[in-house]
């Protein structure tokens, strides 16, 4: 029997990922990270010299590049065109423009479809999957077995990409972080085409003060007694 589908969305710098791949791992389930996948696009876009604030250029061209993403919890990566552009797509310009680009009808079509794919591919293996998102639970996967809505302070969430963004260039502004996380909540929950939003069945956590296994633990307390 496949194991269970579980749906994590929440607002950036909440702790999906982290939460998503180790409740994947414990599980011994399929780790689907969506937010590389509209990152990958992203970076696709800029590198062809599509103007990102141009919706329709994205929409004509959203067909074009070949995204693959690894679904191993233990190293999970993305890869366009056959290139791993894993550390590309967290880049300063595609962080800035990924709202953007992902607020695209077209772009959005395109990558559930892809994102939906992966899932059954999963369950003709076998396996389960953990998938992390901002629509999961709303559009993409409305049948999961959990639907989880992840959430926390903005500040704690700024802390946390600040301290991401030190470890990674040797810099990170705690204001900058902070202001570009309300810009994206912002675009992100008030695009016309599947905003961020909490699904009516989620159970929301808040992992503003709990530790990362603390919240991974509560994700795999919430599962469904028939589904563990």
């Amino acid at each position: 029997m496949p194991g269970p589908i579980i749906a994590i969305d929440g607002p950036s710098g909440s702790g999906k990922s982290s939460t998503s791949r180790g409740v994947a791992q414990r599980l011994g389930l399929r780790y689907v990270d969506t937010g590389a996948m509209y990152r990958a696009m992203t970076w696709w876009m800029l590198t062809h010299g599509v103007d990102v604030d141009d919706p329709a250029a994205i929409a004509a061209r959203c067909d074009e590049p070949f995204i693959e993403l690894g679904v191993d919890p233990a190293g999970p990566n993305v890869r366009v065109d056959g290139r791993d552009v894993s550390v590309e797509i967290r880049e300063a310009g595609v962080a800035d423009a990924v709202s953007r680009v992902a607020a695209v009808p077209e772009v959005r079509e395109r990558l559930v479809r892809s994102q939906r794919d992966i899932v059954d591919d999963a369950l003709a293996s076998g396996s389960g999957v953990v998938m992390e998102g901002r629509d999961i639970g709303t559009v993409v996967l409305p049948q999961a077995d959990l639907k989880v809505y992840l959430t926390a302070h903005v500040e704690a969430r700024a802390a946390r990409r600040a301290l991401e963004e030190s470890q990674r260039s040797g810099s990170g502004s705690l204001s900058a972080a902070q202001e570009n996380l309300q810009s994206r909540d912002a675009l992100d929950s008030t695009r016309a085409v599947s905003p961020l939003q909490q699904a009516a069945d989620a159970v929301a956590i808040d992992g503003t003060h709990l530790t990362l296994d603390e919240v991974i633990d509560a994700v795999i307390r919430a599962l469904p007694a028939d589904v563990q």
